[in-house]
């Protein structure tokens, strides 16, 4: 089997999981990376094709994928160009910034019959995985509750970009939503809003948030957003059964270094994305379903009316 000649276009602070993990995948070959700044660069010229245009990265390197790895706010244009070159696409969450932008890239991958694949990291995250294997089969789940709390300026260090929402798509659910939600729908498939309440801070950013969510089978499920949280971190998922017990899995377990698990998480991103491109799987509305969940969000924000803090 040869392996899938991939670009990285983007090498912003995940950029180095992106990276390391190739190192861990053999039947992936990194072929070329793309950044705007000549400093991100650098450490690669005379190693790999370096290009600051991503255009004409597609035009000058025979890829196989790309990973779309810019600010929320270019994902739509450079997954647009990806995508009309034919080439398959594993993008950062959110897919876009917002369902019309994201609709767009659905229909051109389909269109293209190319993969348009979104990167949710924490699903690969083996303390969540292993709390999948161990539910037992035979008991219902009643409820799920994920809670995602950080200090957002400990995360992004030279990203300052997350910081503008006009750039970001938003705060804490923009952010960090799509990510949570997308556990939760590893325990409950396809989700709907039922209620929620966001907090703004003094310059109108959402910093926290407590959206309920249904699956389509009726179970409930809460997430917990948090962008000022003064306590490091807390990523973490609960799952209730209907025998009374409650099982729980923390994302950050035995992850001393901060940040720590997207080393394991990167390498599932990676390894699930080259599954997708080989058997040429349709997996585009993964990315539009949780833009249409923080769509939801902050709609019912609009009609509940923010919260200051």
């Amino acid at each position: 089997m040869s392996p899938l000649r991939i670009g990285v276009i983007g090498l912003g602070v995940i950029s180095r999981f992106y990276l390391a993990a190739f190192d861990r995948l053999p039947t992936l070959d990194l072929a070329a990376v793309c950044d705007l700044r000549d400093e991100a660069l650098a450490p690669h010229r005379g190693v790999l094709p370096c290009h600051r245009d991503h255009r004409r990265m597609l035009a000058e390197v025979e890829l196989d994928a790309v990973v779309v790895n810019v600010p929320n706010d270019a994902h739509a244009e450079v997954c647009r160009d990806v995508l009309r070159a034919g080439v398959a696409v594993c993008v950062e969450k959110p897919l876009a910034l917002d369902p019309e932008q994201g609709r767009e890239l659905v229909d051109l991958a389909r269109a293209r019959d190319t993969v348009l694949f979104t990167a949710f990291h924490r699903r690969y995250n083996d303390p969540v995985l292993a709390l999948r294997r161990e539910l037992p089969p035979d008991v219902p789940v009643t409820g799920v509750v994920v809670r995602y709390l950080e200090r957002i300026e400990e995360h992004v260090g030279q990203d300052r970009w997350y910081l503008d929402p006009g750039r970001c798509g938003g705060g804490c659910v923009a952010d960090n939503g799509p990510n949570a939600f997308d556990v939760v729908r590893l325990f409950l498939g396809d989700l709907t809003l039922e209620a929620a309440e966001v907090t703004r801070d003094a310059g109108g950013v959402d910093r926290q948030a407590l959206v309920r969510l249904r699956s389509t089978g009726g179970v409930p499920a809460t997430v917990e957003l948090d962008w000022s949280y003064p306590h490091g971190e807390a990523k973490d998922v609960t799952v209730r059964l209907a025998d009374g017990t409650e099982r729980h899995a923390d994302m950050l377990r035995d992850c001393h270094e901060f940040k720590g698990s997207l080393w394991h998480e990167y390498v599932g991103v990676l390894r699930d994305f080259e599954r997708v491109v080989r058997a040429g799987r349709d997996v585009a509305e993964d990315g539009q379903a949780m833009l249409e969940l923080v769509a939801a969000t902050y709609r019912a924000e609009r009609e509940r009316g923010a919260v200051r803090c």
